[in-house]
């Protein structure tokens, strides 16, 4: 049999070298310079032996011209120099045509030819004046020591909604047939002259009552009968309770809308301000302390002026006075509406009373307290304050320990 492959055996596969490679651009850097000594010598040779001089020396492959750089210091030409059979050796090839750094550029030591970093001249690395800092300084301090607006809005709410709650709360207290039954079955309370006993007072006070806090409308009242079947209230008696009524439901309905918002902003200062909560109860402790205890005084001084001027300021003037004989004023006289008024002061003081205690600004509350001793020679952590005296106390216990 013959071979019939056109390529002899044994042929050894020639190895590209990438120095005198033309054809691939991307080995164009590895390439030195041609030398303007040896353009110039190319057109002689050429017309000495008779053949046309190509420009530039173009005839001769860019790889095989001298570098005037290479042969000043002293390193071979590519041709000059053998091939380079593996990756370390052409790393050395390229570093054997890297012309050397002059001494006066000691920052470009290490740096090859194809490749220069720019000095680092980046606005970054420039330091603004002095004064640009102070400012920018001043500012971070301000803004870092500023607090937020809306939880000091928030504590201010809360401080002014606190006394108006509590006073609501105080008033639904008093309207009630639990405080009816008090007044009217303790000791001291003034009878009724024209027939009602006891018993009278609780059934027929407690219809009223109990028409300020429902939805029934004047009939409520209106119809009601005595013993002998003449109709209970006057039609000015109905008209009167039908003004209580809105005055007492717009403030039960007040009270609950200020205990929403309370609530609301005590939820926002829990999660947002630390002791919000605490110092917006404090304030609204104080500032109900104020005026409960001017209200107590002012109807302490005169208290038929006081309740005239309390009926004038929510009803029309002669709409809320009627006789002795009425049934309002049988059912509730003068003095209950006193006791009605101590009560309300006494609960509202006792509950501002209490939340001033529990909400004073304390060291521990406002987490002003230092670590306290917990034993000879350790702090509040644990750890040992003073070596010797812990050293100290630990020989006396072992002595102790042996005695």
């Amino acid at each position: 049999m013959t071979e019939k492959n056109p390529t002899p055996p044994n042929r050894q596969v020639p190895r590209p070298d990438p120095v005198d490679d033309t054809d691939e651009p991307a080995f164009e850097w590895m390439k030195p310079a041609a030398s303007p000594s040896a353009s110039q010598e190319a057109p002689r040779e050429a017309s000495s032996e008779g053949r046309p001089a190509s420009p530039a020396g173009a005839g001769a492959p860019a790889s095989r011209q001298p570098n005037p750089a290479t042969a000043q210091a002293g390193i071979p030409a590519a041709s000059e120099r053998p091939q380079a059979e593996s990756r370390a050796g052409r790393k050395a090839a390229e570093a054997a045509v890297e012309p050397a750094v002059p001494e006066a550029e000691p920052e470009l030591q290490g740096r090859g030819t194809h490749f220069r970093e720019p000095l680092p001249t980046s606005a970054l690395q420039v330091r603004p004046p002095e004064e640009e800092v102070e400012r920018r300084n001043a500012e971070r301090e301000l803004a870092a020591n500023a607090k937020p607006v809306l939880p000091r809005v928030m504590q201010v709410l809360l401080a002014i909604f606190y006394p108006v709650i509590l006073l609501v709360l105080a008033v639904r207290a008093v309207t009630s047939p639990l405080f009816l039954w008090v007044e009217y079955y303790r000791s001291g309370f003034p009878g009724d002259g024209y027939g009602f006993n006891a018993d009278d007072r609780m059934t027929y006070g407690s219809y009223t009552v109990d028409y300020l806090s429902n939805w029934a409308g004047p009939r409520y009242l209106g119809e009601l009968v005595n013993r002998s079947g003449e109709k209970l209230f006057k039609d000015g008696e109905v008209s009167h309770m039908a003004d209580v009524k809105l005055v007492i439901l717009s403030t039960f309905g007040a009270g609950v809308l200020l205990i929403l918002l309370s609530l609301i902003a005590m939820i926002y200062l829990r999660r947002r301000s630390t002791g919000g909560i605490r110092r917006g109860l404090f304030a609204g402790s104080i500032v109900t302390l104020v005026v409960i205890i001017g209200l107590g005084v002012l109807a302490f001084l005169g208290w038929e002026q006081f309740f005239t001027e309390f009926h004038r300021i929510f009803f029309a003037n002669g709409s809320w006075t009627f006789a002795m004989d009425d049934t309002l004023i049988r059912l509730f006289p003068g003095q209950f509406w006193m006791d009605a008024g101590i009560v309300i002061g006494a609960l509202v003081l006792v509950a501002s009373l209490l939340t001033l205690v529990l909400t004073w600004p304390t060291r521990k509350r406002r987490g002003l307290v230092k670590p306290e001793k917990t034993r000879s020679g350790e702090n509040a952590s644990g750890e040992a304050a003073d070596p010797a005296a812990a050293a100290d106390s630990d020989g006396s216990r072992s002595a102790s320990a042996r005695v």
